[in-house]
């Protein structure tokens, strides 16, 4: 068996396994198109299921039918197994013509008068099912041009049918690896400390999710991929509590920072893993790279996390995170996005934008937090504008939970004067 074969045949088993209808509405648009084409009363594709069955994917009518996409019943009861078996032909005028029909309950029920069907066959040959066009009276102006017409078609819907298998496939394959991750436990926590601009001390450390295949793709993939599949908030929450476990290893004065999506703060399982361990400096990030449908909701279920934890606005400047979320939520904390950081001190724009989000942050009594800070003249700048914390390679990378605990333990017992030297070294060295 060819390679393509077997692909095709894994794309089949998987999509036969879920019993669902496969949806695809190109597919449904080519049937109403060779429908009003041919002037015919149903058009419809069906697939062949495994045990002898037969599956309607996609019907176009006008008619009340009886059977709609997902009804299932035995192959041999349609003339399209018949057809693809060689015991009927594809163009039938008339089902008198054919005293093989005669035995067909179909051929009084519906009934069927004049069939015009070809079997889909994919790409490796394979017969995946069958598109056909039918009326319930005989018509004698069908000729074999009406069936090329037919077929024309039906090769536009193969490629949307593979199209759809493909992607459908691509599904139970990252669906199988997130249960896997979900399963096993298999996200590892770093932390990357967040300082003071204004006295160089940690204030405290942002946790950040690692899972097995670190170094080719980032979390942003893993996280997107289980939205796709209806297992973001799952796996979401296994990063959650994998982070929140690591609170205990933070100093009491400082504080733990956890990204969450909108939908797993509004899903409540965030508060529920918060108020598991009280006593905590808990940080909740709103991360933005999703959109929040109801903002109501989303103040209500953040109100009730303010008792357990202090709210952040991530990104900021960046994604969704426009003015309604910095108004509407209320937050503690507002992130910066890197993209404002980055070459502040060269680019007189990004300071202007930086110094009217100090203000506001100011006037709502919130703290203005800076990621992605790379250098010291970034740092100093964004000190001057008054921007109260920065994290970013500047001052540390993300590390294991355990050396950030000794860098937090470690900055905030040292001397000024030994920061400052240790700094400067760190900067000389950057740059040589």
């Amino acid at each position: 068996m060819t390679e393509t074969a077997t692909s095709v045949e894994s794309l089949l088993t998987a999509a036969h396994a879920r019993m669902e209808p496969l949806q695809n509405a190109s597919v449904d648009r080519i049937l109403r198109a060779v429908r009003e084409h041919l002037g015919t009363e149903i058009a419809f594709v069906s697939r062949y299921l495994e045990g002898g069955m037969k599956e309607l994917t996609h019907v176009d009518s006008d008619l009340d039918l009886p059977m709609g996409p997902g009804f299932v019943d035995p192959r041999e009861n349609s003339y399209c197994w018949h057809i693809a078996e060689g015991r009927l032909p594809e163009l039938i005028q008339d089902p008198a013509d054919h005293p093989f029909t005669a035995t067909m309950a179909i051929t009084e029920f519906l009934p069927v008068g004049c069939h015009l069907n070809t079997p889909l066959r994919l790409s490796d040959g394979t017969i995946y099912g069958s598109f056909c066009c039918l009326s319930r009276t005989p018509d004698r102006s069908m000729t074999e041009r009406d069936l090329g017409v037919l077929r024309a078609f039906a090769a536009l819907a193969v490629e949307q049918i593979e199209l759809t298998l493909e992607t459908d496939q691509r599904a139970v394959i990252v669906r199988e690896a997130i249960d896997a991750v979900i399963a096993a436990s298999a996200v590892t926590i770093l932390q990357q400390p967040i300082h003071s601009l204004a006295t160089g001390h940690p204030v405290g450390a942002e946790c950040l999710s690692r899972f097995p295949d670190a170094a080719e793709r980032g979390p942003d993939c893993w996280f997107d991929e289980a939205a796709e599949v209806g297992l973001g908030v799952e796996l979401e929450m296994l990063a959650f509590r994998s982070a929140l476990a690591t609170a205990r290893h933070v100093p009491s004065d400082c504080y733990l920072s956890i990204n969450a999506s909108p939908d797993a703060i509004l899903s409540g399982e965030v508060l529920r893993a918060i108020d598991a361990i009280p006593g905590r400096n808990i940080v909740v990030e709103v991360t933005e790279h999703q959109a929040i449908p109801d903002f109501v909701e989303m103040k209500a279920a953040l109100d009730k996390l303010r008792g357990h934890a202090r709210i952040a606005i991530d990104d900021v400047g960046a994604g969704y995170a426009g003015m309604r979320h910095l108004v509407d939520l209320e937050p503690d904390l507002l992130k910066l996005d890197m993209s404002l950081a980055r070459d502040v001190h060269k680019d007189r724009a990004r300071r202007a934008l930086v110094s009217a989000m100090v203000a506001f942050a100011g006037s709502i009594g919130a703290k203005l937090v800076a990621e992605g800070v790379e250098c010291a003249e970034e740092a100093a700048v964004l000190a001057e504008l008054g921007v109260d914390y920065a994290q970013g390679y500047h001052f540390a990378r993300p590390m294991p939970v355990v050396a950030v605990t000794q860098h937090l333990m470690r900055v905030a017992t040292e001397p000024d004067q030994e920061r400052i030297v240790r700094a400067a070294r760190k900067e000389e060295r950057r740059r040589a």
